[in-house]
């Protein structure tokens, strides 16, 4: 008779905040906000229940904010409107990794605000 060993997912909210909360690196050293985030759900993805969702979430964030980033920069040549929506991203990437930080320290689902979805 051969034995099985089955792998038991832990809840871990803490782990899914601090997740959230290293896309603030990006504001100390520039790429960490990417880098960090990403070792963080491809290592314990299938240890941490609710990993996988997550970090998911937090990959199509940042790679929808670099995108429209990209775009911004032509556009400040048009009015100004790069500018602004420079602004706008800004506020948008430090406020909604602090906010689904609180989400998932609830439990809660994060929040999927101006994400385009590159991963599924």
């Amino acid at each position: 008779m051969e034995v099985l060993q089955s792998r038991v997912k832990r809840e871990d909210n803490t782990l899914l905040a601090l997740t959230h909360l290293s896309q603030l690196l990006h504001y100390v050293t520039g790429c960490g906000g990417f880098i960090v985030p990403l070792v963080l759900w491809l290592a314990t993805r299938n240890d941490v229940e609710g990993m996988n969702e997550h970090g998911k979430s937090i990959i199509n964030f940042q790679l929808s904010l670099l995108l429209y980033i990209v775009i911004s920069i032509p556009a400040i040549l048009l009015f100004g409107l790069g500018i602004l929506s420079l602004i706008f991203l800004g506020i948008v990437g430090f406020v909604l990794p602090i906010v689904n930080a609180v989400k998932a320290a609830n439990g809660e689902a994060p929040s999927q605000f101006l994400t385009i979805r590159f991963i599924s």
